[in-house]
């Protein structure tokens, strides 16, 4: 997939929706993975298919290959969203 055609994904996805479905979805399988801290879900939010990873890039490449049109919802176990968004920065 390009880069292009990621921008094009985003552009069609309710980023609001997938958030809200995505966070929903993390809630409900969260205790599974409280083990994996620091390590990353891509949550696809139709399905309920939760793909882990220890980097979000391969999260999402595991996700990607069930699910190539789709955009995900990205979480760092253990982490608030601030503080995977701070991290990310460094």
């Amino acid at each position: 997939m390009t880069f292009n055609d990621n921008e094009e994904l985003l552009k069609k996805a309710n980023i609001e929706e997938i958030a809200k479905k995505g966070a929903k979805i993390y809630e409900k399988v969260k205790s599974e993975y409280e083990d994996k801290k620091g390590e990353f879900l891509a949550i696809e939010v139709e399905s309920g298919d939760v793909y882990l990873s220890d980097t979000s890039v391969k999260a999402i490449d595991k996700a990607r290959k069930v699910h190539p049109d789709k955009v995900f919802y990205i979480v760092k176990i253990g982490y608030s969203v601030a503080e995977t968004l701070a991290s990310m920065e460094e």
